[in-house]
């Protein structure tokens, strides 16, 4: 993607860890990236282990520290299991970004709201709604016990407009809307802030072809800056959330898509 570990760039998460989930590919794999190119010790969790291992061999062979851990954010045990290891390995958990969901990597169906099905409704739910909240509850006793720490969730743009056929999962992005301004409100006397990003349509993709970059390019015509929108467009946002500059920062929504969405 592009991305490379430059530290005279800048460190502004030097000495944090990070857990991200859903880290192994696509926006995910953008967020590690860049995270460790400002100085957090990263952990990539994902249900994909091999890749995830994979993103943390590419951050430590440019002098980065990552560890490589398999979760699926709707198994409370799984989740205990990788908290655990993280803290054994890094010694404590200061941001987490809740990355991990149902959309390309983990795909979806696009049809009407009447042609979904019961179990995909689950489903979505369950991975995009439930997932940050078992999360967030088990890496919150960490953070407590630091009186610090940042929660960063990703909704969508989507949540804001409406998106036919997507209605499953236009539903649960608005959801984390709800979720992150009330997390917002039972950690802050921890010291905890907790925030959202909202991306726009964005060719997070690896090796798209032809037919998804076209795609991708239908969502131009309604912003303001008319081009395609990378997951390096989001990557600064979650830096800024995860670091001291937004220490006064929370329970608030980032809308990152070149202004379709006007927040």
């Amino acid at each position: 993607m592009g991305i490379t570990l430059r530290p005279e760039e800048g460190q502004r998460l030097k000495g944090r860890v990070a857990l991200i989930t859903g880290g192994a590919h696509g926006i995910g794999r953008a967020y590690a990236l860049r995270f460790a190119q400002e100085g957090a010790r990263v952990a990539i969790a994902d249900l994909d282990l091999p890749g995830a291992e994979i993103v943390a061999k590419e951050i430590s062979a440019q002098n980065g520290e990552a560890i490589a851990v398999a979760v699926d954010v709707t198994d409370t045990k799984m989740i205990a299991d990788a908290v655990e290891r993280i803290v054994d390995a890094f010694g404590t958990i200061d941001i987490l970004l809740n990355n991990a969901a149902m959309f390309s990597v983990v795909p979806m169906s696009r049809v009407g709201f009447d042609a979904l099905s019961i179990e995909e409704w689950d489903a979505m739910m369950s991975t995009n709604v439930k997932g940050p909240w078992l999360m967030a509850r088990a890496v919150a006793p960490v953070m407590r016990k630091n009186q610090s720490g940042k929660i960063i969730n990703i909704s969508s743009g989507t949540a804001f407009k409406g998106t036919n056929t997507q209605i499953h999962y236009v539903t649960s992005k608005a959801a984390v809307l709800g979720f992150t301004k009330t997390l917002a409100r039972e950690l802050g006397g921890d010291g905890i802030n907790v925030n959202a990003i909202a991306p726009g349509n964005t060719l997070s993709e690896e090796d798209p072809d032809d037919k998804t970059v076209t795609m991708r390019s239908g969502a131009i015509p309604s912003r303001a800056l008319r081009r395609l929108e990378s997951p390096e467009d989001i990557v600064g946002a979650a830096v800024f959330l995860a670091s001291s500059d937004s220490d006064f920062i929370t329970g608030q929504t980032i809308v990152v898509d070149g202004g379709s969405v006007m927040h």
